[in-house]
């Protein structure tokens, strides 16, 4: 029990770093929080700080959710008689809720659909690989991210009900299945974050993207 509540803490806290408000900070002087759409992630810092800034945020962003799947998958194999694949959703679930709700910058971050690809990526990398490409397709003919974003969320539940392999955490006699109540949890958490785009989705009046406005 104690391997599952020390890797749920360290990613938590890992997710609780926020690099959009970091680098919006260093780099425009100003919290991204306070500008545009309010929300400290990518597409927020594309529009309030400009492209290197989003560009850096979205590896970090990527990278935190690699790091706490990677750390898992580490600790899974050292500490004999664990849960493994129920320690890799723990750290996964843990790094996006940290994202969302980072105990250093007041419980107000991002929607967690970066740091959730990298936590996808590392689960496994054909199911992130396909709501990527199903992502950016769908965001290039719309232009709307958090289009692209809440489907991508929606394609991996039912994606781990019909893929059986590439799972990096998968125990013989197991199957993606396994993966099922892990996966809408990361889509609910997703979705919930886009609720108000949703909301403006559904009556056509969804922000697009434009990269002319910054460098």
């Amino acid at each position: 029990m104690l391997a599952y509540i020390i890797v749920a803490i360290i990613a938590y806290l890992i997710g609780s770093v926020n690099f959009s408000i970091i680098i919006s900070k260093k780099m425009a002087g100003f919290d991204v929080r306070e500008k545009g759409s309010g929300n400290a992630g990518t597409t927020n810092m594309l529009r309030s700080v400009g492209k290197k800034a989003a560009l850096i945020t979205l590896i970090c962003d990527i990278l935190k959710g690699v790091v706490s799947i990677g750390l898992a998958i580490i600790l899974g194999n050292i500490v004999k008689n664990l849960d493994r694949e129920l320690l890799l959703q723990i750290a996964g679930i843990a790094v996006v809720l940290g994202h969302t709700f980072p105990i250093f910058f007041g419980f107000k971050g991002g929607k967690g659909v970066a740091t959730s690809l990298g936590v996808l990526l590392m689960s496994n990398w054909q199911i992130g690989l396909i709501c990527l490409v199903f992502a950016i397709v769908l965001m290039a003919l719309t232009r709307m991210v958090s289009l692209g974003s809440c489907t991508a969320a929606i394609l991996f539940p039912v994606l781990t009900l019909f893929i059986n392999q590439n799972y990096t955490v998968l125990s013989e006699g197991k199957n993606g299945n396994v993966y099922f109540i892990y996966s809408v949890i990361l889509a609910i958490i997703v979705l919930y974050n886009h609720r108000e785009n949703i909301k403006r989705i559904l009556s056509g009046t969804e922000n697009k993207l434009s990269f002319s406005k910054k460098n």
